[in-house]
């Protein structure tokens, strides 16, 4: 589907309410709502807003995790595993 399908203006969104709730159900492309000739919302499926979350939460972590190599916070893989094994055998 063109991107120039899925931006509505608002009296669209309005009169077909029910109509766009259901199409979410047969693709997820989000629609882009106008009003004034300007893109002012953006409508999406749950399944595709959870699916923008989980990757904008694993985006988050890889970017926590690229400082964290930046500022030489890091371990190699022997010192975390003789750290861990120390930990048990004080427990």
């Amino acid at each position: 589907m063109k991107l120039a399908d899925r931006v509505k203006p608002i009296s669209y969104m309005k009169s077909h309410a029910a109509e766009i709730i259901r199409e979410f159900g047969e693709h997820d492309e989000p629609l882009w709502i106008t009003q004034n000739g300007e893109v002012k919302a953006v409508m999406q499926s749950i399944a595709s807003y959870e699916e923008t979350q989980e990757a904008m939460a694993l985006l988050k972590i890889l970017a926590l995790g690229a400082a964290q190599i930046e500022t030489g916070k890091v371990q190699s893989a022997a010192e975390a595993i003789q750290r861990l094994r120390n930990r048990g055998e004080r427990s």
